[in-house]
């Protein structure tokens, strides 16, 4: 396994910090909200350049994709305390209904087991009320390093 170049516990609040000008999440605007043990929640703020329906102004549903697969990939780093490079293998995303035009999307993901291969996580988006949510997410990564 390879620990951060600082020797410190993985923070995802830098890591998040670090390529928020470049990559995939960067260009959606993906921000740290919070996180803990073995949980992290990101925020995606409503931004017209991620309007899948022009007429509605509902977010494109790639951009929700986006912001669960991180901040699930996230909480696997914070419950493992450790970067290692990993793939995600399998992600299922249930939409409930559409973001609401014009509110931030927040999303949170779980990791609740580690494997010695395998990571499984869970999580939801909502944009404002957790008992309201716009999508909920169940996967699998897969550890690259070969431990």
């Amino acid at each position: 396994m390879t620990t951060l170049p600082t020797g410190r516990s993985f923070d995802p609040a830098a890591f998040i910090d670090t390529f928020r000008s470049y990559g995939h999440n960067g260009a959606l605007g993906t921000r740290f909200v919070q996180h803990g043990p073995d949980w992290v929640e990101l925020a995606l703020d409503y931004d017209e350049k991620l309007i899948g329906n022009t007429e509605t102004g509902v977010l494109a549903s790639g951009p929700i994709f986006s912001l669960m697969d991180m901040a699930t990939s996230l909480a696997i780093w914070v419950r493992t305390d450790i970067f290692r490079p990993q793939a995600t293998l399998d992600m299922r995303v249930d939409y409930l209904r559409p973001a609401t035009p014009g509110r931030t999307v927040f999303g949170r993901g779980e990791c609740y087991r580690v494997a010695r291969r395998i990571a499984f996580v869970r999580g939801q988006a909502h944009d404002g009320d957790p008992n309201d949510p716009v999508a909920h997410v169940a996967g699998t990564f897969m550890f690259l390093d070969g431990e």
